[in-house]
């Protein structure tokens, strides 16, 4: 069975996006959203108009691959470097609300849950959407190049 170990990140993160901005109504931007940062190591806010769908798309993938995942594992992986203008680059963490919110509306939509303080993990529905789109994505590039082959 083709995973999401087995396509391209950016085709899975795009196409889910795409997914969670049609059929999840739970899954919207908030207000403040267009004027945010993503935490203090962004000089600006996102370009993309459609960077929460992205973010929610993204948060997915990563409770796929390495849950049950806690928020402040998170803030650490989309955190970034932040120059301090005198020395080297430091590591900065992502911004909370940035996370905890399209975590809160994954829930809601049930998709991710809680595990008892280790974190959250995916649902059955969340794991079949994954892997749905995962094999919608392999096989359209399985028609495109031939030689790839699927590991089972």
């Amino acid at each position: 069975m083709v995973s999401v170990y087995d396509v391209p990140q950016d085709l899975l993160i795009r196409r889910l996006a795409e997914e969670l901005k049609k059929r999840y109504p739970q899954v919207s931007p908030p207000a403040w959203a267009i004027y945010v940062k993503t935490g203090s190591h962004a000089e600006r806010q996102p370009q993309d108009r459609d960077w929460w769908y992205v973010r929610c798309a993204s948060l997915l993938r990563k409770v796929y691959l390495h849950g049950p995942v806690g928020l402040s594992d998170l803030k650490i992986v989309y955190g970034g470097r932040k120059s301090t203008g005198y020395s080297l680059y430091h590591h900065r963490d992502a911004g909370g609300s940035a996370i905890r919110v399209p975590l809160h509306q994954l829930e809601a939509s049930g998709l991710v849950v809680k595990k008892n303080k280790k974190g959250r993990i995916l649902t059955g529905q969340g794991r079949a959407l994954l892997d749905r789109l995962s094999t919608e994505i392999f096989e359209e590039l399985a028609k495109a190049n031939p030689s790839l082959t699927r590991y089972e």
